[in-house]
C-alpha cells in the first residue's frame, strides 16, 4: 500500500507498507545534486553528503557511528547528478531511534572545521582512487566529454583546486539554499506505519525553509552533444574503451524500449557485445553497455576493455553491432528474453526494502507519481521489435556518437570518419 502526505511547507513523505518484512528502510532524497552546481563549487553537493555524518548539536562524529551500530542497521549516503540521499535501514522496531539519528545528522549538522578539513582530504584522496582506477576513471572522463559545457559533465567528486576552494561559509549557504522543503522527499518501504511516519516527521521538517530559486534555464539541455574522439595516454596493460550516444530522458514513453535495446546490446552474458566480443572472439574479460537517464536527456553508452593491438577491432564490432540494431529488426526470441530478463530483474527487487524506497522517491522525483509495477511490466510488455527498430534509427544517427580510449593511444589511427554505424 502506497500513502503520500505533503507538509505544509512542501515537504514529501512517501511510504510503502510491507507488513511481512522485518525491515524499514528510509531516505531523505534531495533533489538537487551535482547539476546544480557552479563550476567553481564543483564537489560542494558531495562534500556536504560526507560532512553531515561529522557531528551534530546532539551527536559527535563517534556517537553517530555507534548510534546506527547498536541498532545492527545501515547508516548511508549517495550524490548523483540530480539528487542527494541520506538513508538508514533498520528493524522495523527502531525505526523511531532511527528517524531520530537521520533527522538529526540532515537538519542539525554543525560543521566543525576540524572535521571540513579532515573530510577535505579524505576526498581528495577518493579523487586520487577513482583516477587510480582506470574503469572508473574512463567512465568519469566519457560524461565529461559527453556533456562537455553543461552541469551535467561536471564530476561528482569534483576536481582537487574545487574541492580545496570550497570553504565553510560556501557549505553552510549551499545547504541552506539548495535542501529547499520542495525539492526534499522522505521516502520509506517496509514495515512501516505511515501515519507514525508523519508524527515522527512533521515537527522537525515542518521548521525547513530556503528563498533559493534555481535559474530559469537550470535543468534545460540547451545544445546536444556533439561528435569526439578523445585519447587519454596512460601506460596501461589494456586499452580501455566508452562509446556512446544520446539517449532518453527520465519519463519518455520510449524508456521501455530504450532499455530492451540496451539489455540486447550489451545489458548480460546473452547480449550481443557479450557474444560477439568475448565469447566468439576472445577478444575482452569485460564487454557490455548501460544507460543513464537524466530528468531531460540521457547517454547510451558501450564499454571494453582489450589488448591495445585488438582496440580498433572491438570499436569496429561495438558499431557493427549498434548499427545493426537500427538495420534488422530483433527476432521475437531474443525480445522475449530481454523482456524477460527485465521484468525478473525488477520483481527481484521488490523483495527489498531499499530497493522499494528508492523506487518510491525517483518515481516522484522523475515521474511526480507513484508508478505501479504492473504498469512498468506492461510497459515492456506493449514494446514490439518494430519499436526497437524505430529507436534504434532515431539514436544511432552518428551525428552525436562520442568515443573515449584509454591506454597507450599514440599509435591508434582513430578518426571521427571511422565512427559509422
Amino acid at each position: 500500500m502506497i500513502n503520500f502526505t505533503i507538509l505544509s511547507n512542501g515537504v514529501r513523505l512517501i511510504s510503502q507498507r510491507v507488513e511481512h518484512m522485518h525491515t524499514v528502510s528510509i531516505g531523505i532524497w534531495v533533489a538537487n545534486g551535482t547539476r546544480h552546481e557552479s563550476p567553481d563549487h564543483n564537489g560542494i553537493a558531495h562534500f556536504i553528503e560526507h560532512l553531515l555524518f561529522k557531528g551534530t548539536k546532539r551527536r559527535t562524529a563517534r556517537q553517530i557511528s555507534h548510534e546506527i551500530d547498536s541498532m545492527g542497521g545501515i547508516l548511508n549516503a549517495f550524490t548523483g547528478h540530480e539528487y542527494v540521499c541520506y538513508y538508514a535501514k533498520v528493524l522495523a522496531s527502531f525505526l523511531p531511534r532511527a528517524v531520530d539519528l537521520l533527522s538529526d545528522i540532515f537538519l542539525h549538522s554543525n560543521f566543525p572545521v576540524d572535521e571540513i578539513e579532515r573530510e577535505r582530504r579524505v576526498i581528495l584522496q577518493e579523487i586520487k582512487m577513482r583516477d587510480d582506477a582506470p574503469e572508473e576513471c574512463i567512465h568519469d572522463h566519457f560524461h565529461q566529454s559527453f556533456w562537455k559545457g553543461h552541469p551535467l559533465g561536471l564530476s561528482v567528486l569534483g576536481s582537487e583546486d574545487t574541492i580545496n576552494r570550497i570553504s565553510r561559509d560556501d557549505i553552510v549557504a549551499f545547504k541552506q539554499s539548495r535542501y529547499r522543503p520542495e525539492d526534499i522527499i522522505i521516502s520509506a518501504a517496509g514495515n512501516v506505519n505511515h501515519n507514525d511516519l508523519i508524527n515522527l516527521m512533521e515537527t522537525a521538517f515542518s521548521e525547513v525553509s530556503s528563498s533559493w530559486a534555481p535559474p530559469g534555464h537550470a535543468g534545460k539541455i540547451v545544445t546536444s552533444p556533439g561528435r569526439s574522439i578523445n585519447l587519454i595516454e596512460r601506460d596501461l596493460e589494456q586499452s580501455l574503451i566508452c562509446m556512446g550516444t544520446r539517449a532518453l530522458p527520465q519519463d519518455h514513453p520510449d524508456r521501455y524500449a530504450l532499455y530492451l535495446l540496451n539489455t540486447i546490446l550489451g545489458g548480460g552474458m546473452s547480449s550481443r557485445l557479450f557474444e560477439e566480443v568475448r565469447e566468439k572472439m576472445g577478444l575482452a574479460y569485460s564487454v557490455y553497455s548501460y544507460v543513464i537517464s537524466h530528468a531531460d536527456s540521457g547517454s547510451l553508452v558501450v564499454y571494453a576493455g582489450t589488448e591495445h593491438v585488438h582496440c580498433r577491432e572491438v570499436i569496429d564490432i561495438a558499431l557493427r553491432e549498434m548499427g545493426r540494431m537500427k538495420r534488422e529488426a530483433v527476432p521475437a526470441d531474443e525480445l522475449n528474453s530481454a523482456r524477460e530478463q527485465l521484468k525478473g530483474k525488477i520483481l527481484m527487487s521488490l523483495e527489498s526494502t531499499d530497493s522499494l524506497m528508492t523506487r518510491l522517491a525517483k518515481n516522484e522525483i522523475y515521474l511526480q507519481r507513484y508508478q505501479p509495477v504492473e504498469e512498468v511490466l506492461a510497459g515492456f510488455d506493449a514494446v514490439g521489435a518494430d519499436d526497437i527498430l524505430a529507436l534504434a534509427k532515431e539514436l544511432f544517427d552518428g551525428s552525436r556518437l562520442n568515443l573515449e580510449v584509454m591506454g597507450k593511444t599514440a599509435a591508434l589511427d582513430l578518426d571521427e570518419e571511422r565512427l559509422v554505424f
